[in-house]
Protein backbone atom coordinates (compact mmCIF):
# COMPACT_ATOMS: atom_id res chain seq x y z
CA UNK A 1 0.00 0.00 0.00
CA UNK A 2 1.37 3.90 -0.61
CA UNK A 3 0.28 6.70 0.40
CA UNK A 4 -0.15 10.06 -0.96
CA UNK A 5 0.37 13.06 1.39
CA UNK A 6 -0.93 16.32 -0.93
CA UNK A 7 0.16 20.38 0.32
CA UNK A 8 -1.40 23.09 -0.78
CA UNK A 9 -3.08 22.46 -3.57
CA UNK A 10 -5.04 24.79 -5.86
CA UNK A 11 -9.03 24.66 -4.36
CA UNK A 12 -12.07 26.25 -3.71
CA UNK A 13 -10.85 25.83 -0.18
CA UNK A 14 -7.63 27.28 -1.15
CA UNK A 15 -9.04 30.15 -3.05
CA UNK A 16 -10.84 31.30 0.47
CA UNK A 17 -7.36 31.82 1.83
CA UNK A 18 -6.74 35.76 3.29
CA UNK A 19 -4.05 37.29 0.54
CA UNK A 20 -1.58 38.20 3.24
CA UNK A 21 -1.63 34.18 4.74
CA UNK A 22 -1.40 33.08 1.37
CA UNK A 23 1.59 35.03 0.36
CA UNK A 24 2.94 33.69 3.65
CA UNK A 25 2.40 30.10 2.71
CA UNK A 26 4.18 30.65 -0.81
CA UNK A 27 6.90 32.26 0.45
CA UNK A 28 7.56 28.91 2.42
CA UNK A 29 7.29 26.66 -0.47
CA UNK A 30 9.94 26.39 -2.82
CA UNK A 31 8.44 26.07 -6.17
CA UNK A 32 6.80 29.19 -4.98
CA UNK A 33 2.97 28.22 -5.99
CA UNK A 34 0.12 25.94 -4.70
CA UNK A 35 -0.12 22.72 -6.82
CA UNK A 36 -2.44 21.64 -9.48
CA UNK A 37 -5.08 18.98 -8.82
CA UNK A 38 -3.85 16.89 -12.04
CA UNK A 39 -0.59 16.72 -10.13
CA UNK A 40 -1.89 14.87 -7.55
CA UNK A 41 -4.17 12.98 -10.23
CA UNK A 42 -0.97 12.17 -12.59
CA UNK A 43 0.66 10.34 -9.48
CA UNK A 44 -3.03 8.57 -8.65
CA UNK A 45 -2.99 7.33 -12.53
CA UNK A 46 0.98 6.22 -11.96
CA UNK A 47 0.51 4.85 -8.86
CA UNK A 48 -2.46 2.28 -9.97
CA UNK A 49 -0.84 1.63 -13.32
CA UNK A 50 1.58 -1.29 -14.21
CA UNK A 51 4.40 1.00 -14.08
CA UNK A 52 4.42 0.92 -10.42
CA UNK A 53 3.74 -2.73 -9.48
CA UNK A 54 7.89 -2.29 -7.69
CA UNK A 55 6.41 0.76 -5.77
CA UNK A 56 4.82 -0.48 -1.95
CA UNK A 57 4.86 0.65 1.19
CA UNK A 58 5.81 4.33 0.10
CA UNK A 59 4.43 7.93 1.83
CA UNK A 60 4.66 10.03 -1.26
CA UNK A 61 4.59 13.84 -0.45
CA UNK A 62 3.31 16.06 -3.26
CA UNK A 63 3.78 19.88 -2.02
CA UNK A 64 6.27 21.97 -3.98
CA UNK A 65 9.23 21.72 -1.11
CA UNK A 66 7.15 22.94 1.18
CA UNK A 67 8.00 20.23 4.21
CA UNK A 68 11.05 20.77 5.76
CA UNK A 69 13.65 17.98 5.37
CA UNK A 70 15.63 16.40 8.35
CA UNK A 71 19.26 16.27 7.70
CA UNK A 72 21.35 13.43 8.61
Amino acid sequence: MNAIAPGYIQTDMTEVINEKVKKEILSQIPLARFGKPEEISQLVDFLISEGSSYVTGQFIVVDGGYTKRIEF
